[in-house]
């Protein structure tokens, strides 16, 4: 039985200010913005994307904005717990420095024989970019990061759960993993041929806090189908497996289904088309507001209670 899910499509994180993100992940960072939209569920608040030069699916970080006191997650089981990027392995010095310039605070690791920084972003979600070698995507250099060091898009999830067995036989059963690595607490599972962008990291964490969701965490990972088609034989699969399932959802730049794992983790499945340039031209990607089709009539009502955004400010 074929198994048609390829990889990580995008993972989507929680923050307090856009303004903030911006200069951080398409500043201090490097990624491009590639769509600046709202919650579907709630258009008086932004969700913006990141990625490469067009938003290939694996490049995709997005955030939703929960701003006001009392707000805040905690980051723990139940949760995918870090955003792990790749980069060339002559990248880390020169990331360890300019994070460390501005006031980041990088820790050296090492994980499956990978050297990897680990730091955090403004809001406390963690962060990791890890040289690898073999990963031949080519990152954004429109930011003035040099194309040699750029990152080049996600290379892993890490997905904490308080024990691995159900999450593991779904990545195995379901989804059409093999565990490829075992170190400690760790397990590494890839998709299809391995590599950047098709790793997911199962950390067993049998003692430490349940997450909670709000600022500071990561609401969820999608995982990366080819087609509407693809997406339908999954959603069969997962529901002959006992998991509850959303229909598919329209997302404008991909289609979607959720489901939860039962570690917890909210899992989603969206496909690669349509892509961000639908409703934009390529070469102008994030640069205007783009808004959900049902949301077009209130364009006046919501521009006037989104908060202005400025370009990213400027990182030597």
């Amino acid at each position: 039985m074929s198994h048609p899910v390829t990889g990580i499509h995008h993972v989507t994180a929680i923050a307090s200010d856009p303004q903030r993100n911006i200069d951080f992940y398409a500043g201090l960072l490097g990624l491009r913005l590639v769509k600046r939209t709202v919650n579907f569920d709630d258009p008086s608040a932004y969700h913006l994307y990141y990625g490469d030069e067009s938003g290939s699916p694996g490049s995709i970080v997005t955030f939703f904005y929960w701003p006001g006191m009392g707000a805040e997650g905690q980051v723990g089981a139940g949760q995918m717990t870090a955003i792990t990027f790749s980069a060339a392995p002559g990248a880390l010095d020169y990331w360890a420095d300019r994070l460390s310039r501005h006031g980041v605070t990088v820790e050296r690791q090492t994980r499956f024989e990978e050297e990897t920084l680990a730091f955090s972003d403004p809001d406390g979600i963690p962060l990791e970019i890890v040289a690898v070698a073999e990963d031949s995507r080519q990152g954004w250099a429109g930011a003035g990061i040099p194309v040699e060091h750029a990152l080049r898009g996600l290379h892993s999830t890490q997905l904490t759960v308080r024990s691995g067995i159900a999450t593991e036989k779904l990545l195995m059963d379901d989804m059409g993993c093999q565990c490829v690595r075992r170190e400690g607490n760790r397990s590494r599972y890839e998709f299809g041929t391995g590599g950047s962008g098709r790793y997911a990291d199962i950390l067993v964490d049998a003692s430490g806090p349940f997450g909670m969701g709000g600022v500071g965490t990561i609401h969820h990972i999608a995982w990366r189908v080819a087609t509407d088609d693809e997406e339908l034989a999954m959603k069969d699969r997962l529901h002959r497996s006992g998991f509850a399932v959303s229909p598919v959802m329209d997302r404008d730049y991909f289609h979607s289904i959720y489901y939860r794992e039962r570690g917890g983790i909210l899992f989603e499945i969206a496909t690669e088309s349509p892509g961000f340039a639908v409703d934009e031209p390529a070469a102008s990607l994030g640069t205007a507001l783009k808004l959900p089709k049902q949301y077009v009539p209130l364009r006046e009502k919501i521009e006037a209670v989104l908060p202005p955004l400025q370009p990213p400010g400027q990182f030597a």
